[in-house]
């Protein structure tokens, strides 16, 4: 019978990279400390082991990512990407310029990355992708919302069977918001979707799969946040682009 969630058995622990860019020349991206913060005591509370990494230039970020890639133990159930920057529709920035969300994916592929292949690999980016404000829409009748093909039995005198898996299968990258739209953050609360996304993780985190959990955040940033201030009313909806193959658990040792 196939299985349809990912194992999380090692003892060893899953890994979570916080990159934190928040200092841009004299721009700060105030309210990101708020998030890493809220990231690394709900990650630390599911086990995971935390390491951050801020203001981070292009060639750090890639050679940071390629680094832990070729490094990671083939004991790790699961490695975490997290992405608090600046960004554009296909890229986030270091702290001297721009640098494609693929580049940084790449070394996590199947052929690359032998220790994660057919393990969840996850990564979180809270970035802009474009400059467009979400001036929401009216929704009637939803008031209430507001406030195994290859697989093979084996005995236990067979040999091992090795499966054929796609280079791109078992990543999740789940945005801040939808292409070519604004993600919004708090200079004192921290951003509407890091700080979504913990809250979810903290309330359900070893209890619900992580797909539905990344729908209750959608939920959480659509209804219990709009903007304030000089550019009032505006709305934001994460975005989650999923190539699991399986239904991803977390597990508290």
């Amino acid at each position: 019978m196939m299985e349809y969630t990912y194992p999380m058995k090692y003892q060893t622990k899953s890994v979570v990279y916080i990159i934190n860019n928040f200092i841009f020349g004299k721009d700060e991206r105030k309210g990101s400390i708020v998030d890493e913060k809220s990231l690394t005591k709900t990650f630390t509370n599911l086990s995971f082991d935390v390491q951050p990494f801020q203001n981070q230039t292009r060639a750090e970020m890639v050679n940071l990512l390629e680094n832990v890639s070729r490094k990671i133990h083939k004991d790790t159930d699961c490695f975490v990407c997290v992405i608090l920057s600046h960004g554009e529709e296909d890229m986030v920035y270091g702290t001297d310029g721009p640098v494609e969300i693929t580049k940084l994916l790449a070394p996590f592929k199947g052929d690359r990355c032998p220790a994660l292949a057919g393990k969840p690999k996850l990564f979180f980016i809270q970035a802009c992708r474009g400059k467009q404000f979400d001036d929401g829409a009216d929704a009637l009748g939803i008031k209430g919302d507001w406030s195994e093909d290859e697989e093979k039995e084996m005995d236990a005198e067979d040999e091992p069977v090795t499966l054929r898996i796609p280079r791109d299968a078992d990543f999740l990258i789940a945005y801040a918001s939808v292409r070519g739209y604004y993600a919004w953050r708090n200079e004192k609360s921290g951003s509407w979707f890091i700080q979504a996304l913990c809250k979810v993780l903290e309330e359900h985190g070893t209890t619900l799969d992580l797909m539905t959990m990344m729908t209750r955040v959608n939920h959480t940033v659509a209804f219990d946040y709009a903007s304030k201030g000089k550019i009032k009313g505006k709305k934001q909806i994460p975005c989650i682009t999923s190539m699991l193959t399986k239904d991803v658990f977390f597990r508290k040792s």
